[in-house]
């Protein structure tokens, strides 16, 4: 199955579509984007449409809503969680400033004091 992300003028995630992927597969037997985006244009109306992987082996990451799809970068990207993450480039997601511990403890992120929290 093919995953499409229809998106908004701000390019968000406004929700994730299914498609065989004999609908997106041409004559010679090569899945083709635009296939796709023809079909839930058809569907659905004008829009814009983006195929996503659902394995994250293009466009970086699979989206849910409130993933923005960046054009520069050609990936799905989430919502900053918190103001001192950054972006990885490599990945196109987020991370704290200071790695998660590697135990088997529940911890949560404390903004306030930019690190792990153990909860328990």
């Amino acid at each position: 199955m093919a995953h499409y992300a229809e998106l908004d003028n701000q390019n968000k995630v406004i929700r994730v579509i299914v498609v065989a992927n004999n609908a997106i597969t041409d004559g010679s037997g090569v899945e083709q984007e635009q296939l796709g985006v023809d079909l839930l244009t058809t569907l659905y109306g004008s829009g814009e449409y983006k195929q996503a992987s659902f394995n994250g082996n293009f466009r970086k990451n699979f989206p849910t809503r409130e993933y923005v799809y960046d054009s520069t970068r050609d990936a799905f990207i989430s919502l900053q969680p918190y103001p001192s993450w950054t972006l990885n480039e490599a990945t196109c997601r987020y991370e704290s400033p200071v790695a998660h511990p590697n135990d088997d403890k529940i911890y949560i992120w404390n903004e306030l004091i930019t690190n792990w929290m153990e909860i328990a």
